[in-house]
Parts: C-alpha cells; sequence; structure tokens
C-alpha cells in the first residue's frame, strides 16, 4: 500500500513539473519580441540570379560569400553562367567573378578552406562540359583546378555534374559527389554518380562509383554535400 501511494506522490510531482514547464514556456513566447525581416541586396540578372538552395558563408574577414547558379556579365549560358560575390553584413555587393561556360557555369556553393581560399564547383560546362571544381581568393581571382569527364569513358569515368559543394576534411583535402558519370552504368544508362576527393592544388582521385552492384544497393545519381 505504502509503495502505491509513494507511486502516486511521484507522479503528482512529475505532473506539477510539467505544468510548470509549460507555464514557463508560455511565459517565453509572450516575452519573445517581433523579428524584424532585412532585405540586403536584390539581384537584377546582371549580377547573379537563381541562388538556389545554396548556403552562404561568413569568411574569416567577416563578409558573406556566396554564388548564383544564372546571371552575372556572360552571356554566353542561357540566362547566365553564374557569379560567386561577397556581400558585407550592412548589404554592399560586389560580384567577384563572373562564370562563362569555358570555366564552368552553374556553381553549386563554396567552402573557405584553412588556406583562407575558397573551393567549389560548377555544375555544367567547362572544358568537356562535365562541370568543373575551382578555388577563388577572397579578391576573387579564380582558378579552374579539375574539369571533370576528363578522362575518357562513355559514361565519364571520374566523374560529372556535380550538384553540391565540398567539404574540406581533417586531412586538408575537399571531399564531394557528382550526380553523373563514374565507372559503373545506371538503369537508365550513363554513370550514376561518384565520390571524390581532391587536393587544394587540383589532384582528383575517385573514391567510389555508385551502382557498383547490380540493382544499385549502394545507391545512386547523389545530390547533396559531404560532411
Amino acid at each position: 500500500m505504502k509503495r502505491i501511494v509513494n507511486a502516486f506522490l511521484n507522479k503528482l510531482n512529475w505532473g506539477k513539473r510539467a505544468c510548470a514547464v509549460i507555464a514557463l514556456c508560455a511565459a517565453t513566447a509572450v516575452a519573445v519580441p517581433a523579428q524584424t525581416f532585412t532585405t540586403l541586396f536584390s539581384f537584377d540578372l546582371t549580377d547573379g540570379a537563381g541562388s538556389g538552395s545554396q548556403a552562404l558563408v561568413q569568411a574569416t574577414n567577416g563578409d558573406i560569400y556566396g554564388t548564383t547558379a544564372l546571371g552575372g556579365a556572360n552571356t554566353s549560358c542561357y540566362n547566365g553562367c553564374g557569379t560567386v560575390f561577397k556581400i558585407t553584413t550592412s548589404g554592399t555587393l560586389t560580384t567577384l567573378h563572373s562564370f562563362d561556360g569555358t570555366d564552368g557555369s552553374s556553381p553549386t556553393g563554396l567552402d573557405q578552406a584553412a588556406n583562407g581560399d575558397f573551393y567549389g564547383t560548377t555544375q555544367y560546362s567547362g572544358a568537356n562540359n562535365g562541370g568543373t571544381v575551382f578555388k577563388i581568393t577572397p579578391g576573387g581571382t579564380l582558378t579552374t583546378l579539375y574539369t571533370f569527364c576528363s578522362q575518357g569513358g562513355s559514361n565519364c569515368t571520374d566523374g560529372a555534374n556535380p550538384e553540391a559543394g565540398l567539404a574540406q576534411a581533417t586531412n586538408g583535402d575537399l571531399y564531394g559527389t557528382t550526380y553523373g558519370g563514374g565507372a559503373n552504368a545506371g538503369p537508365y544508362g550513363g554513370g550514376t554518380g561518384t565520390i571524390f576527393k581532391i587536393t587544394p592544388g587540383g589532384t582528383l582521385t575517385t573514391l567510389h562509383s555508385f551502382c557498383s552492384q547490380t540493382n544499385c544497393p549502394d545507391g545512386a545519381y547523389p545530390s547533396a554535400a559531404l560532411v
């Protein structure tokens, strides 16, 4: 009987605690002030457009850096080939680079490496029309490090058309995925994507080609970045 009474009292105590927590949350919600939304910059195609789902990154200098998939100064691509830009926290935007197709098009985001430079990929164009890996300094000097589909093969064995940016690992290398290409053909023909690593100097190694077994139990067509 004593155990039953104690159990009842414990439940009652927990109930009181739960009520107290709910009351505290309600009081906190009421106390939160209204949030203010501020538009820092509106793109007009000439300075970029269509940033998609790529996140911005704040650099060590305090400015914000990002990419647009379309727009820019060059018209060699339909609606522009995309840009790399920086913007101050107060909203002053500077276009650092406008892609022109030869150096890639539709960039997919940036990652600032330990050396201070930014690294990224372009989904399309480049010398082999399979996308590229590039680096760009905070001041805007761009270098194409690797052009996908450069190793030949019917499926672009080194990968093609990356849809996401890069991640730098603790060993200093950068890792990413390609949506297409690779050593294995998929159910719809063509390559089914890869995981790769690339050194800051531009040496690329394909770590895995998806669809390595019948029915692709390891997956196919990766479209997200690595962490």
